[in-house]
């Protein structure tokens, strides 16, 4: 009779089970592990659908916290709204193991409807965030986000731009849960509730730095997550900018002069086309060092196909904003101009077609010079792609009209390569386009044409003298190679070589 009577009473909760209407008291700093116990018949969270979880803290101590379904923010009142925030971000700090989805499987559901009434609570909050509610949303973020994923081999699997295999991207297990956790930030980040003054004592410069790793995320929707994050971070902490920029910076350094491996490099090359789309008349230094030493060198990795197109974004940019820079970008693609990877070389002339419409004369004609002894080269390509690119610069108006002006130095670097393609090219869609640039160059300027013309025709039969020498020479140097041989021979047969 006593035991039924002492088992209708309600348990009271252990201090380490709750700490009044805030909850249990666990986070990221006293958040090792987790094992599910059975409810006991007759406790508090059997009454409304919760578990018992066994929290072990770094101490060592074991202690038992509910795993409750809290009330929605609709039947609560006004007065009670932060707390019961307070009371879900508590309960969405803990991280359930995906790697078995049978287990779990009743608690990770509470949790992922608590991440949804947190989304809506941060979306349509009407009041300034606290501090005290800043530091939990940060904490809650941080301990789900900030995590230690499974190593996976990282091998760099693209050769000429292509991938060698044709694999899935590494999924995280947990994206289910995790997506919300990146939606709560997000909507944290972005609201106007949020006070930048206060926030940014919890985003700091160790958070950002925190960021920036996770953007080399094999999971490509984390990236994307994390790219729209850093972006609102960037335009909306203004503090952090500096930092934001030379820590990009640092990871573009390391993947092209140490690893050449990083899965985030295009999110990265995203964000900074938008942050330099906004820098403001004239350029700094800082920002014209940023793209000569981290963007122009981006060219070289061999992956280049990965973020190719953010990356010409950018450089298209900075030329817009100072077309001084032509001169420089042209020169740096010509530093890291491909030499075997025709792919590559196709990605270069798509760029530099881009850079070369925002060109002004005057830059165009500083480099010129060699940047026409590449495109020659270019033209004389076997890979009829490479001389295909090459060839449809001429039906760019901007670009034409910069050769036209400067024809009489163009022209004479191109006239062999055009003249050559005409004759021998093996594929007819490129004899065909040269044999149009070079009617376009003859209608134009008739009298330079003939001269280039002679030049080549004189050229070309030095060329065939040349090769008629070099051709009687080796065969007067076989011809006494023959004799020689004969005469050794001969000599061998009359006095055969004896050892000592």
């Amino acid at each position: 009779m006593i035991k039924q009577l002492l088992g209708k009473i309600p348990r009271k909760s252990s201090k380490s089970a709750g700490n009044g209407e805030n909850g249990s008291n666990f986070g990221v700093d006293s958040y090792i592990g987790y094992e599910r116990f059975n409810n006991q018949p007759g406790s508090d969270s059997g009454q409304n659908n919760g578990t018992m979880i066994s929290m072990k803290h770094q101490n060592g101590n074991l202690g038992l916290y509910s795993y409750e379904v809290l009330p929605g923010f609709k039947d609560v009142p006004n007065s009670q709204k932060e707390s019961l925030f307070f009371r879900k971000l508590k309960l969405c700090s803990i991280v359930f193991d995906f790697t078995d989805p049978a287990k779990h499987v009743k608690e990770k559901e509470i949790k992922r409807q608590t991440l949804l009434e947190l989304v809506d609570y941060v979306t349509s909050a009407n009041g300034k965030f606290s501090e005290a509610v800043v530091q939990e949303v940060v904490k809650m973020v941080s301990v789900n986000m900030f995590r230690t994923p499974s190593p996976q081999p990282r091998e760099n699997k693209v050769v000429d731009g292509v991938d060698l295999e044709e694999e899935e991207p590494t999924m995280d297990l947990a994206w289910p849960h995790l997506q919300i956790v990146y939606e709560v930030f997000l909507r944290f980040v972005a609201s106007s509730e949020t006070d930048v003054k206060l926030t940014k004592k919890y985003i700091d410069q160790a958070f950002v730095l925190k960021l920036l790793d996770l953007i080399d995320s094999e999971d490509p929707r984390e990236r994307e997550y994390l790219k729209t994050i850093l972006h609102r971070i960037y335009g909306k902490f203004m503090v952090h900018r500096p930092f934001i920029r030379k820590s990009i910076n640092n990871v573009f350094y390391q993947f092209v002069f140490e690893t050449e491996k990083h899965n985030g490099i295009a999110e990265l090359l995203e964000i900074l086309g938008s942050i330099i789309n906004g820098f403001a008349l004239p350029l700094k230094e800082e920002h014209k060092m940023f793209l000569v030493r981290a963007l122009i060198p981006l060219h070289k990795p061999r992956c280049l196909a990965m973020y190719h197109q953010p990356l010409s974004y950018c450089i298209t940019q900075f030329v817009e904003k100072d077309c001084k820079l032509a001169d420089v970008v042209i020169r740096g693609l010509l530093k890291y101009w491909p030499v075997t990877n025709s792919s590559k070389e196709v990605m270069f002339l798509n760029e530099l077609e881009e850079v070369l419409e925002a060109t002004q004369s005057q830059e165009f004609q500083r480099c010129m010079v060699p940047l026409f002894h590449q495109i020659a080269r270019c033209l004389s390509s076997s890979h009829f792609q490479v001389a295909e690119r090459a060839l449809f610069l001429w039906n760019n108006d901007p670009i034409e009209n910069l050769i036209r002006q400067n024809r009489k130095v163009i022209l004479p670097i191109l006239f062999p390569a055009l003249e050559r393609n005409a004759r021998n090219h093996w594929n007819q869609a490129v004899r065909s386009l040269t044999l149009n640039v070079r009617k376009i160059f003859e209608d134009l300027d008739p009298e330079l044409f003939n001269d280039c013309l002679l030049k080549f025709q004189e050229t070309e039969k030095k060329e065939d003298e040349t090769k008629a020498r070099w051709e009687a020479r080796w065969r007067r140097l076989e011809e006494m190679g023959a004799q020689k041989t004969a005469g050794n021979y001969n000599t061998t047969a009359c006095f055969p070589w004896k050892p000592f």
